[in-house]
C-alpha cells in the first residue's frame, strides 16, 4: 500500500488524544454529508421539474415541425410527401395549418389561433389525451371543434349545445378598405365537441377544427397548408433527422426539432438548472471550510509526528500528500454518506410521493445517474482543493 495513503488513514480513523480535534473532524464529515445530500436532492428535484414541464409541451409539439422559409403556407404534392414516407426515419407525419382567427359564440369575442388538423394528427401528438370534457375532432355528421379550457371559460362555451354555433372568422386577403363584413371576413360555424386542458398558454390559445374547413376559411387550395408535423422512428436522434430533412427538401423549408420549437423554455429550465447547482455548491464550499480546519488542527496536533517521519526520510511533499489524501478521504466520506442518504430520499419521493404541490399531485423529482455524477465529481474535486490548501499550511519551520 502506498506509503502517504496508508499514514493517511490511520489519521482519519484514529481517534487524536485532543477531543476537540475528534469535534471538528465530525463536524466537517456531517458538513460534507449535509452539503452532499442537499445539492444531489436538488438537483433531482429541478430534473424531475424539467421533465415534468417538458412533458406536457411533448404532448402538443412535435419531435419535428417543417414549415416553409418563405411565406406562411406551401403546397404538399407527391413528390414531397414520397420523400416523407420512405424516409426511414420518420414513423407518422400529419399535415395542419394554424392562423389567428377571430372567435365568436353567444354574443362573446375571442382573439385566438385556429389548428386545422387532419385524421393522422392523434398519430403524431397525443393532444386527445387531454381532452377534459366531450370528444376530439371529428367531422361526421357535422363539422366540430375542440377548444382550449381558457377560451371555453371566456366564451362560456359548453359542448354539443346545438343551440348556438362556434363561429371563427378570418380577413380575407384583399387591397384597400372593405365596407362589407361579409366581404372582409371568412367564415366558418362549428359545433364545439371537446375541451382540452393542458397548459395556460396552450388552452388560452388553440382551438382545433378539420384540415378541410381550415382550408375552406383561409380559401387555401386542397393540397395547402403552413406545416406538416412528423414523429420519428423510435431510437431516432431529433437532430439527424432534422439535418437530414434539410438536405433532402433544400431551402425552400425550414426544419426544426422540439427543442428548437421550444428554445426559450429550454433555456429558462436550463438557466434555472445551472443557478440552483451554483448555489448549492456554493453551500458545499462553505461546509469545505470546516474540512480545511480539520486538516490544518490535525497538523498542528501530529507536529511532532510530522518531525519524526520527517526524520526517518519523508520528504516534505509526502508528508503533504498524507494531508491532502486524509482530507480527499473524509470529503469521499462524505459523499458516499450524502449520496446514499439523498438516493434513499428521491427513491422515497417516487415511490411514496411524502411531498405534494396538491392533494393529488406529488412534487417531481428525477433519480438519473447524470446527477450523480455532477455530484460525485464536485465533490471530489472541491475536497481535493480544500485538503491542498490545508496542506499548503505545512513547511521546513514545522519539520525542523
Amino acid at each position: 500500500m502506498n506509503f502517504s495513503l496508508y499514514i493517511a488513514k490511520r489519521y482519519l480513523f484514529s481517534k487524536s488524544s485532543n477531543n476537540t480535534i475528534n469535534i471538528i473532524t465530525i463536524i466537517a464529515t456531517i458538513g460534507v454529508i449535509v452539503g452532499t445530500m442537499a445539492l444531489f436532492v436538488v438537483l433531482s428535484g429541478f430534473s424531475g421539474l424539467r421533465s415534468f414541464s417538458l412533458s406536457y409541451v411533448n404532448l402538443f409539439d412535435p419531435e419535428i415541425q417543417i414549415t416553409a422559409s418563405k411565406g406562411k403556407s406551401f403546397h404538399v404534392n407527391d413528390d414531397f410527401l414520397n420523400l416523407l414516407k420512405n424516409n426511414p426515419d420518420i414513423a407518422e407525419f400529419t399535415k395542419v395549418i394554424e392562423e389567428r382567427a377571430f372567435f365568436e359564440y353567444n354574443k362573446k369575442t375571442e382573439i385566438a389561433y385556429i389548428k386545422a388538423i387532419d385524421t393522422n394528427y392523434l398519430y403524431v401528438n397525443k393532444m386527445d389525451t387531454t381532452i377534459v370534457m366531450g370528444g376530439w375532432v371529428d367531422t361526421d355528421p357535422f363539422p366540430v371543434a375542440v377548444i382550449g379550457a381558457q377560451i371555453a371559460n371566456k366564451l362560456s362555451v359548453g359542448v354539443y349545445s346545438f343551440l348556438e354555433p362556434l363561429k371563427i372568422y378570418v380577413p380575407k386577403p384583399q387591397k384597400g378598405y372593405s365596407t362589407s363584413l361579409k366581404k372582409a371576413f371568412s367564415e366558418v360555424h362549428v359545433q364545439p365537441s371537446g375541451i382540452f386542458q393542458l397548459t395556460s398558454d396552450i388552452d388560452s390559445k388553440y382551438v382545433f377544427i378539420p384540415l378541410h374547413l381550415g382550408q375552406k376559411l383561409l380559401n387555401f387550395k386542397e393540397n395547402e397548408i403552413t406545416a406538416v408535423e412528423v414523429k420519428l422512428t423510435e431510437g431516432t436522434s431529433p437532430k439527424n433527422a432534422a439535418n437530414n430533412l434539410k438536405e433532402v427538401l433544400g431551402d425552400s423549408y425550414t426544419v426544426k426539432t422540439r427543442t428548437e420549437l421550444n428554445a426559450a423554455l429550454h433555456k429558462m429550465l436550463n438557466t434555472e438548472n445551472l443557478m440552483s447547482y451554483l448555489i448549492f455548491t456554493l453551500v458545499v464550499i462553505i461546509s469545505l471550510f470546516n474540512v480545511i480546519g480539520a486538516i490544518i488542527m490535525m497538523i498542528i496536533d501530529k507536529k511532532s509526528n510530522i518531525k519524526t517521519l520527517h526524520n526517518i526520510g519523508c520528504t516534505l511533499d509526502q508528508i503533504k500528500k498524507i494531508f491532502v489524501l486524509q482530507g480527499f478521504l473524509l470529503s469521499a466520506f462524505g459523499l458516499f454518506v450524502g449520496l446514499l442518504i439523498g438516493i434513499i430520499l428521491v427513491g422515497l419521493q417516487l415511490q411514496f410521493h411524502l411531498f405534494k404541490i396538491t392533494a393529488s399531485l406529488a412534487y417531481p423529482v428525477e433519480l438519473n445517474m447524470s446527477n450523480i455524477i455532477i455530484v460525485t465529481a464536485t465533490i471530489l474535486t472541491l475536497g481535493y482543493l480544500a485538503a491542498k490548501i490545508a496542506s499548503s499550511k505545512i513547511s521546513d519551520s514545522l519539520v525542523r
